[in-house]
């Protein structure tokens, strides 16, 4: 406590009182600040603006990521697409448009739906992993943006990849418990349904409501696991725990704090989906006006022409870009934020500010993706456990 000498005591001084708290008209200092959010208990416009805050900060580094993801993703599922299609091309024919009066051979269909499951696992792969890298690398960016320190393409690249498939086992993981329920719903519903519907009973319509009521029943249950496991991601890059682990650190860290993670996480995919929304709109329009010349000089006959196909092509890759650039708002913004809400629960349940603080002060952090000084508070793991108050060390 400062003595002042019975005067007032100046800005940022407590004076004498129970507890030695601040007095009336004599704010606490404020909490120190290095990076995109103050060190200290968030509040809802905190969190948000700080992922808007890291996207002003490190666009070039989230972007860069980003259109390397599609670069990368979009030819090799393009590639398997043709590969697919050209090695089966020759059994179209007789399996859409066979003969009138005939059924297809099932030599020509059993390749169609050999490759159809093959491309189906070869498409479900590369996009998960794609997305996988992209949920890394949000919290990845949002490390170096909460302490201030600067960041490089090839750092975050190398960080984000490296944790990506943790994050997918996570990810898949989280999707296959939380959405259990739904899946258990629609396997009961189902079989009811059609066993109604070839009965001559005459209870078809009222099975039919049965899988309605049973997906309202199985919803609360899917969202209540969901937001359980949302902070999982940043817990695998942030922590380096693996997927199981990580769903229980995350559950941990959400126990007590359910409604109000539920309700931030939500806002923030409706402010994502609305921003993203009004960033596709344009390419959008322009793709749409872009037909109208094209489809003005159309023949007679209707027959497509150069420039009707050049307008097609025009409009198509518009929208795809439109499409991809508000996608990519979209999965940044909420995964920035769930990030955010991990952080926040650190800070208020196990110290995370003052790990910050003392981190900082030993000197520049290791570039992401690479092993930490052994003792430093980046190895450190969750300071204090919130079941038992002891160290936890990440689990």
């Amino acid at each position: 406590m400062t003595q002042n000498n019975g005067q007032a005591p100046g800005p940022g001084q407590y004076a004498a009182g129970w507890g030695g708290g601040p007095q009336w008209g004599y704010p606490p200092p404020a909490a120190p600040q290095p990076g995109v959010i103050p060190l200290r208990p968030l509040e809802l416009g905190e969190i948000l603006g700080g992922a808007f805050a890291t996207i002003r900060g490190h666009w070039k580094q989230l972007a860069g990521v980003m259109l390397a993801v599609l670069a990368i993703v979009l030819p090799v599922m393009g590639l398997a697409v043709g590969i697919a299609v050209a090695s089966v091309f020759e059994h179209f024919e007789p399996v859409f448009d066979p003969p009138f009066g005939e059924d297809p051979a099932s030599e020509d269909v059993v390749p169609l739906v050999v490759a159809a499951a093959v491309l189906f696992v070869v498409l479900l792969v590369v996009g998960v992993f794609g997305t996988a890298v992209l949920a890394a690398l949000c919290p990845t960016v949002l490390k170096e943006a909460v302490t201030g320190r600067p960041t490089t393409f090839r750092t975050v690249w190398r960080a984000s990849v490296r944790r990506a498939p943790a994050v997918a086992g996570a990810t898949l993981l989280a999707g296959l418990i939380a959405g259990a329920p739904m899946i258990a719903a629609l396997g009961v519903g189902i079989p009811v349904t059609i066993a109604a519907a070839v009965s001559a009973d005459g209870d078809a319509p009222a099975a039919i409501v049965l899988i309605p009521l049973l997906i309202l029943a199985a919803l609360p249950v899917t969202v209540w696991l969901s937001t359980r496991f949302g902070l999982a991601s940043a817990v695998v890059v942030l922590e380096g725990l693996g997927p199981v682990a990580a769903l229980r650190r995350s559950t941990a860290l959400v126990r007590g704090a359910w409604w109000r993670i539920f309700g931030i996480t939500l806002l923030g995919g409706m402010i994502a989906g609305a921003i993203g929304w009004a960033m596709q709109l344009p390419f959008n329009l322009v793709g749409t006006f872009a037909l109208v010349p094209a489809m003005a000089g159309l023949p007679d006959d209707g027959g497509p022409t150069a420039g009707l196909i050049a307008g097609l092509g025009f409009a198509f890759l518009l929208v795809m870009f439109g499409g991809a650039a508000g996608q990519m708002f979209q999965i940044g913004f909420t995964q920035l934020v769930g990030s955010l809400l991990y952080v926040d629960q650190r800070i208020r349940r196990e110290g995370l500010a003052e790990a910050i603080l003392a981190d900082l002060a030993t000197g520049p952090a290791p570039a992401p993706g690479s092993a930490p000084a052994p003792g430093s508070a980046a190895t450190a793991g969750p300071a204090v456990s919130p079941e038992s108050g002891e160290a936890d060390g990440g689990r």
